[in-house]
């Protein structure tokens, strides 16, 4: 099956304006903006025929085309990530038969994480949108309650049912969690990745905001409004911590892991 890679990039962001051209510093001291990073996350995946940076932003734009990344020019008007994916499906010069969503603001991404996501629906023809899932540890739960306790909005939770499909979405730590340790319901991280069929995607760009899509500024809670499943593939991290960069405290996070995984 024919797969390309989308990674939407706005400039304008209200909690880290202009920050996919925030500079990362990898592990021998090589600096790279985000957006090349992402690129850098994409070019990775196994069995990929096109990767595009999607863009309104004229500065993005010139960015990725410095690095030697390609770009597709997409409206002001779309809301979000989804919504450009979708607006950037017409300008292909050869179909795909799966698209992949990978926002730029997730250079940690390892390979193995979206090719789980191809491999599902390339191997299920019944599931038409898939999300990585990824079981948090100690730690990694420690840094997300962190956040919500210093009053930053940054990682988002998710909840799924027995055959994986997705409950909710969530900027709250969910569910709940109150300290003691772990029992078998866990927290897991989700990954800012999705792997849609091309008409789902279009079918998503006829719907209208949902009020919780608005009240969690979270895209793909507009699927499960519209009663549109949405496939959990839980992901291992391999060794690999996971990590966004959604405000500009997340960069030293993000460089430490770097550092420590010798990440150039």
């Amino acid at each position: 099956m024919r797969t390309v890679i989308f990674i939407p990039a706005r400039y304008q962001s209200s909690r880290f304006p202009g920050k996919s051209l925030a500079v990362l510093r990898g592990a021998t001291g090589i600096t790279k903006s985000l957006i090349e990073r992402s690129w850098d996350a994409a070019t990775q995946v196994s069995s990929v025929a096109e990767v595009f940076v999607l863009t309104d932003d004229a500065r993005i734009a010139e960015a990725t085309k410095a690095f030697g990344g390609n770009v597709l020019m997409t409206p002001p008007e779309c809301r979000n990530g989804t919504e450009r994916c979708a607006a950037a499906v017409a300008l292909l010069s050869e179909p795909a038969d799966i698209i992949v969503n990978l926002q730029g603001d997730a250079p940690l991404t390892p390979p193995h994480y979206v090719e789980a996501l191809i491999d599902a629906l390339a191997e299920d023809p019944t599931i038409h949108m898939a999300t990585p899932v990824l079981k948090t540890a100690a730690e990694h739960l420690a840094k997300l309650q962190a956040d919500r306790k210093a009053g930053r909005v940054g990682a988002t939770t998710a909840v799924f049912g027995a055959n994986n499909d997705a409950l909710y979405f969530s900027k709250e730590v969910l569910p709940f969690y109150d300290g003691a340790p772990q029992d078998a319901v866990s927290v897991f991280h989700h990954v800012g990745c999705y792997a849609y069929k091309p008409e789902t995607l279009m079918h998503y760009n006829g719907l209208p905001e949902g009020p919780l899509e608005k009240r969690e500024g979270l895209e793909q809670l507009r699927f499960l409004e519209n009663a549109m499943p949405v496939r959990c593939v839980e992901v291992e991290s391999k060794g690999h911590d996971f990590w966004e960069l959604n405000n500009p405290s997340d960069v030293p996070i993000i460089e430490a892991i770097m550092a420590k995984e010798g990440l150039k």
